[in-house]
């Protein structure tokens, strides 16, 4: 890939998405699932941009959205309806009411009290709202604290004796329709017995739920599959899914997977450049045009990303923290890692930046986000232009 092509074209600091990885991620996802009821839906809050949901709807995937603008922009992407799934703890009222108008496939519960919400509207709408629950399986998938999501110290889903409770009510309701089950125990999880452990307790409370004659047609896996940032074992697809259904004797239902990162993590690269290097006594600082506004994970979570100094044959080689122009000591995109002695202008390319970089940017500091480049069959197009300080202020109402 010629980074530095790609630098002199679009500028920096700039996100570049390989396209074609994407279709290769998603192709071994469907051909592991082969000859199964299945549904993949893309977790959209791993990079919502609308050219990365076309491209994930061309190539057949539904979307798993968080919010109601996440649903929109699937639906603008050309996602059909009825792959879209509209999960998250806090949904407002009227994110409710458009989620049941456009008729998307279903609302993914959290809570009893959102359920009576979900029914209060769909009553008022006159409509039969579609759900699923999500299920707190209090499994750990052994990863970072800040993306486990299974355990019961965590926020989301509801306990075994909540959700058999809830699908009861659900199923006397007039204007409930319990027609899925929901688990999502974790982000980047690279041991499977996790996956295997949670669905083994789901596939049990449907096999109980078909007993009390609810009959659930969509058993959702969540995503999580966690890919290579440095040197993890990650999971392989045909694996996944053996595991996923050797739970599922006697079952008839369509196994929905809502991968984010998998499919985009490490299509994605994020190229920044040099301005300059100091050193406080004896520690070295390499200074780029980048930050933690573009990209927040190794401040978030001491994130590990792979760096690339683009084109060096220098041999002066020392410890170096990669640091932005953000004014917070936490503005660092590595510590203490080796790299050749830099000048001014100098590309780094940060790899693994296609998951959860640009979507969790932001404009602190009034730096306005970086440019977003798709390539595709070897060649490049911009998908999102670099903002502007316009921009930036465009909705604000100045002082008078």
């Amino acid at each position: 890939m010629d980074f530095k092509s790609l630098a002199k074209e679009y500028g920096t600091p700039l996100y570049v998405y390989d396209f074609d990885y994407i279709e290769k991620q998603f192709n071994s996802l469907k051909e592991a699932f082969k000859a199964r009821k299945s549904l993949i839906c893309y977790a959209a809050k791993a990079n919502s941009n609308l050219s990365v949901l076309k491209h994930v709807a061309n190539l057949g995937a539904g979307c798993d959205c968080v919010s109601i603008g996440e649903v929109k922009r699937a639906l603008y992407a050309g996602v059909a309806k009825y792959k879209i799934i509209f999960s998250g703890v806090g949904k407002r009222d009227e994110e409710i009411q458009e989620a049941l108008k456009e008729d998307i496939l279903m609302i993914n519960l959290e809570s009893e009290e959102e359920m009576h919400r979900v029914e209060m509207i769909a009553k008022e709408l006159n409509k039969i709202a579609r759900i699923s629950i999500r299920v707190n399986p209090n499994i750990d998938p052994k990863t970072h604290p800040y993306i486990s999501t299974g355990l019961h110290e965590n926020k989301f889903g509801v306990d075994l004796d909540s959700a058999k409770r809830m699908y009861i009510y659900a199923k006397k309701s007039a204007y409930l329709d319990p027609v899925g089950t929901h688990f999502h125990i974790g982000s980047q999880i690279t041991d499977i017995n996790p996956f295997k452990e949670a669905s083994k307790v789901l596939a049990d409370l449907v096999r109980n739920l078909k007993s009390l004659d609810i009959e659930i047609k969509f058993f959702d896996i969540g995503g999580g599959i966690g890919i290579r940032y440095k040197d993890e074992s990650t999971i392989q697809p045909y694996d996944y899914v053996q595991a996923i259904f050797e739970n599922l004797s006697g079952l008839d239902v369509t196994v929905t997977c809502e991968p984010g990162r998998f499919l985009v993590g490490n299509s994605g690269y994020f190229l920044t450049k040099v301005l300059y290097e100091k050193r406080n006594e004896d520690k070295r600082f390499v200074i780029v045009d980048g930050a933690m506004n573009d990209l927040i994970r190794p401040t978030l979570y001491s994130a590990y990303h792979e760096i690339e100094l683009v084109g060096s044959n220098n041999e002066q080689i020392s410890k170096a923290d990669i640091v932005g122009p953000i004014c917070e000591s936490g503005d660092f995109f590595a510590k203490n890692i080796e790299l050749p002695q830099t000048k001014h202008n100098d590309l780094l390319v940060i790899k693994s930046a296609g998951a959860y970089g640009f979507t969790m940017s932001s404009n602190y500091n009034t730096r306005g986000r970086a440019a977003e480049v798709a390539l595709q069959n070897g060649k490049s197009r911009v998908i999102r232009a670099r903002e502007t300080f316009e921009d930036m202020i465009a909705k604000e109402v100045p002082y008078l």
